[in-house]
């Protein structure tokens, strides 16, 4: 096997024309370089240089193995600004889960920032799993997940948690119903109401359960639904009234009013969850961060 290092001294040997000159570029003594060639020769099998006046030249082998080590200089090349892109964030791969929610209102958002500021970074989205939103995170096919994770729950072995916002809901009621003149309610007023349901089961329907819990009532669920839009669309026909998540009310339907809860109100926190183990890679932190500015609440304009 050929000796890369040996390579380079032969590429250094046939650019400057002597042995001498390329000892003196590359820092060595000339009876370093002459040795290094003698077992270049060796390891090949065949002359690589001649002499001619003062100087060398290359054989037919010799000029071969120069334009190979020329190549493999300007892989070596491409392979450290490679490496140092990764290292700054200025490229890589990230493959992130999420919900539809916060795809909407964090992810989208935070990507095109990504993009705009780091286009070498690629990143893969997958909708995460509702039984096991950490599964691909445990499994490190997904380098982050956003999950929905009430503040006191236990920790998660092997997984951190970053915590990006909290989400509150907000009381969705037909637009002519009586409490649609008020601005904010009380959570138990809705205690006697039919309502529209807006979450599957999970952390986000415990959340809206507990603080009903909390007011002193437990909601009669009217309907189901699947999403937060049909939600919307059940209440503005009158089947009732519901909770929906605040990033969930992108598009409000036109015949629904929503409102402010309190007393308590509730808020489900949405987080950012990595492995402990995952090694370091600057384009998940440039992500996060960015994921971090989507999630910030704007500044109160006077």
């Amino acid at each position: 096997m050929l000796d890369v290092r040996r390579l380079q001294v032969l590429r250094a040997v046939v650019t400057s024309g002597s042995v001498t000159a390329a000892a003196r570029g590359l820092g060595y003594t000339p009876s370093a370089v002459s040795q290094q060639m003698a077992a270049l020769e060796k390891e090949a099998g065949i002359a690589l240089l001649e002499r001619t006046g003062r100087g060398v030249r290359p054989t037919e082998a010799g000029r071969v193995l120069t334009e190979h080590a020329a190549e493999i200089d300007r892989h070596v090349a491409e392979a450290e600004s490679a490496l140092a892109d990764l290292r700054a964030g200025r490229a890589g791969r990230v493959t992130v889960g999420y919900f539809a929610t916060a795809g909407a209102a964090l992810v989208a958002p935070a990507l095109a920032e990504l993009r705009r500021d780091h286009p070498g970074v690629r990143v893969e989205l997958r909708l995460t799993d509702p039984e096991d939103p950490l599964l691909e995170v445990r499994a490190g096919r997904a380098d982050l997940a956003l999950v929905v994770r009430p503040p006191d729950r236990p920790p998660v072995d092997g997984i951190r948690f970053l915590r990006l916002c909290d989400d509150g809901y907000r009381a969705v009621l037909p637009a002519r119903h009586p409490l649609a003149s008020r601005r904010v309610l009380d959570l138990a007023e809705l205690a006697g109401e039919p309502w529209v349901g807006s979450e599957w089961p999970g952390p986000c329907l415990d959340t809206i359960l507990d603080a009903c819990a909390s007011a002193g009532f437990r909601p009669e669920f009217a309907v189901q639904s699947e999403d937060y839009a049909t939600a919307q669309g059940f209440v503005a026909a009158g089947l009732g009234v519901s909770l929906v998540p605040e990033l969930g009310l992108g598009n409000r339907h036109p015949a629904v009013a929503v409102r402010r809860v309190r007393n308590p109100e509730p808020v489900r926190a949405i987080y950012a969850a990595i492995r402990e183990s995952a090694p370091a890679q600057p384009a998940v932190h440039g992500l996060l961060d960015a994921l971090r500015r989507a999630a910030a609440p704007e500044p109160a304009t006077s």
